[in-house]
């Protein structure tokens, strides 16, 4: 790496005088090229005239990009308004879905689906056909809004619609608030490169449209071809890189979604096909929140956000399962430990989904529900179990928010199951996947 800052500094500089002495060794130091050899280590060193600073070059960010192996060729621009990048040639896309999403560094969820390998290999194919191209572009963003408990985020990008697209899903961030963070995360967008970069790494040749390829151990994200306009996709993947930063600052990565009551905000976890037709009561329909000492906030931007990046505590956490034997009452209140040992059951009929979330998790579901048990007791935050499955018919919609509204405003008794063998299913379950639960967790 330390080379190939070198070889952009020599490519970027415009003026300098090389030593003429084939014995010299080169080092740069304050702004001047030394010549220094035996004979004459005290050799006054020549000064080199740096390029001036101006639209699309910055030293500061050429630098920063050398760092993650990107040589700038001709321009880097950063950080443009939306007006500016469609001047630069951006266009609106229509979105795709259902893309190929590779993800290596999972906690939990099986075995990569990118050999660390693979994944070098691709990044240097992607890094060379970005620094091929004469402009760069350069956004930067976090996921969630607490400036204690967010990812920040880097896009580098060989497009500007690419950008343009990722500038409506992550949150604006102070400037060069990305520069001086400890660890940010990286989004390397290649829209132009060879549709066979899959292949040729080893992942296949069925990716015409493009693929997504994510490793958390190097918080960085691919999205060749068409991937930048697969939302979801990103959303996805972004949540897996993000999560441990979130958690190592305090903050608790959660697969759930805010519901607006009024002036306040409810914590929901709900499968999507239970809430699907209940978006407009919705903060944002994305599944994913940072819960913290500070508040609580969506991981993305939403169009309904309108400006408001950062809600207080929620007045209540609901957890919304599915039981069609009726051994789950309508509504029940739990206690922290409880609802712990819910979350992380995730009960929906017969099935279960770990701490609500449907895909691989980059962090420990066990010590996030422990973390969330801690949460709900230190702030007091009451928590409810709701069933939505009325034997035929499915709780959705306006019946649910009016489920919510109605649990919380009512005096809700403790939980209690009605018979039958649920609680067997429950241990059963947790007991295989997941070893030596706290004392404090209870059905």
């Amino acid at each position: 790496m330390r080379n190939l800052v070198l070889k952009w500094f020599l490519q970027s500089s415009r003026s300098f005088t090389r030593p003429s002495s084939s014995r010299s060794s080169p080092f740069l130091l304050s702004s001047r090229w030394y010549s220094v050899s035996a004979p004459r280590a005290n050799e006054e060193a020549e000064t080199v005239v740096f390029p001036r600073e101006g639209p699309g070059f910055s030293h500061g960010l050429q630098w920063a990009l050398a760092a993650k192996g990107i040589l700038v060729k001709e321009n880097a621009f950063r950080n443009l308004e939306s007006s500016e990048l469609q001047q630069k040639g951006a266009n609106i896309v229509d979105s795709l879905s259902g893309l190929p999403v590779y993800v290596r560094g999972s906690i939990v969820g099986g075995a990569s689906e990118i050999s660390k390998s693979q994944f070098g290999k691709l990044l240097k194919q992607v890094s060379n056909h970005i620094s091929s191209i004469s402009d760069v572009f350069v956004h930067d963003g976090a996921i969630g809004s607490s400036p204690k408990c967010d990812a920040k985020v880097r896009v580098i990008s060989d497009s500007p619609s690419a950008v343009l697209s990722l500038s409506n899903v992550l949150w604006k961030t102070p400037t060069r608030a990305v520069s001086h963070d400890s660890c940010p995360l990286t989004v390397y967008v290649a829209t132009s490169i060879s549709p066979g970069v899959g292949d040729t790494v080893g992942l296949g040749a069925q990716m015409n449209k493009g693929f997504i390829a994510a490793d958390i151990e190097r918080s960085s994200l691919i999205l060749c071809g068409k991937a930048f306009s697969d939302t979801n996709g990103i959303k996805e993947a972004l949540a897996s890189l993000s999560g441990p930063i979130i958690s190592s600052r305090g903050g608790l990565p959660l697969s759930g979604r805010l519901l607006a009551s009024g002036d306040s905000v409810v914590l929901l976890f709900a499968p999507y096909q239970t809430i699907e037709s209940c978006t407009e009561s919705l903060v944002s329909a994305d599944a994913g929140v940072i819960l913290s000492s500070e508040g609580v906030a969506p991981y993305f931007q939403s169009g309904k956000s309108g400006g408001t990046n950062l809600f207080k505590l929620p007045a209540a956490v609901i957890l919304a399962s599915s039981d069609s034997s009726g051994s789950i009452p309508s509504a029940s209140k739990l206690s922290p430990g409880q609802a712990a040992y819910h979350f992380l059951a995730g009960y929906q009929n017969g099935k279960f989904l770990p701490a609500y979330s449907k895909g691989s998790s980059s962090i420990d579901l066990l010590e996030l529900a422990m973390a969330l048990r801690s949460k709900l007791q230190e702030n007091q935050i009451p928590s409810f179990l709701i069933n939505v499955n009325e034997g035929e018919k499915s709780v959705t919609g306006k019946d649910l928010v009016k489920l919510v509204e109605s649990t919380l405003s009512k005096n809700i008794p403790q939980f209690e199951a009605k018979g039958g063998n649920l609680q067997g299913k429950y241990k059963s379950f947790l007991s295989g996947k997941f070893q030596d639960l706290p004392k404090e967790f209870s059905f």
